[in-house]
């Protein structure tokens, strides 16, 4: 990928991105033309692995942020939505979509968790969001026990401190 690219995708990142400090990395970083921070944050997007996406924290598409924790969100709730149509005219009270979604103790994990929430929301599926940390094990639980069509934990399990996750079930 040219520096022109990596430039423009840095450019288009920090227009879609709406958590200011997420946004900052990467203005700084195109403001000191650092080249090859920005290519490794901009050269892919944060892809599906094993279970969900996991990754170094931070500003650009191949980060883990807010941004694209809305974006696999969306993604999810857009499939939910396609794949169960009769569920989803159905309102939140009705029998509609639904979801849960727990998160551990890293950092930016309650913030993704709360993002996550929003855009199922916007898209009309009830959402039960834990208020405090839980073990992926009880999401596990409260997906049978609310009867859910899918389920979310932010955490990066065994991965090093500076990265986080976001495992769909």
């Amino acid at each position: 990928m040219d520096k022109a690219m990596v430039r423009e995708k840095a450019k288009d990142y920090i227009t879609r991105e709406k958590d200011a400090h997420f946004r900052k990395e990467v203005e700084d970083l195109l403001a000191a033309d650092n080249i090859t921070e920005l290519t490794d944050r901009f050269y892919q997007n944060l892809e599906f692995g094993t279970g969900g996406l996991r990754g170094v924290i931070g500003g650009g598409y191949n980060r883990m942020n807010t941004l694209v924790v809305k974006s696999a969100t969306q993604g999810l709730a857009t499939y939910l939505k396609k794949t169960f149509p009769d569920r989803a005219q159905k309102g939140s009270l009705d029998g509609g979509l639904s979801a849960a979604i727990a998160f551990d103790s890293r950092h930016y994990s309650a913030e993704f968790a709360e993002a996550a929430a929003l855009i199922f929301a916007a898209n009309g599926i009830k959402t039960w969001l834990f208020s405090a940390m839980r073990p992926t094990p009880e999401l596990s639980f409260a997906i049978r026990y609310f009867n859910c069509d899918t389920g979310i934990v932010v955490t990066a399990s065994h991965n090093p401190p500076q990265y986080n996750g976001y495992k769909a079930y």
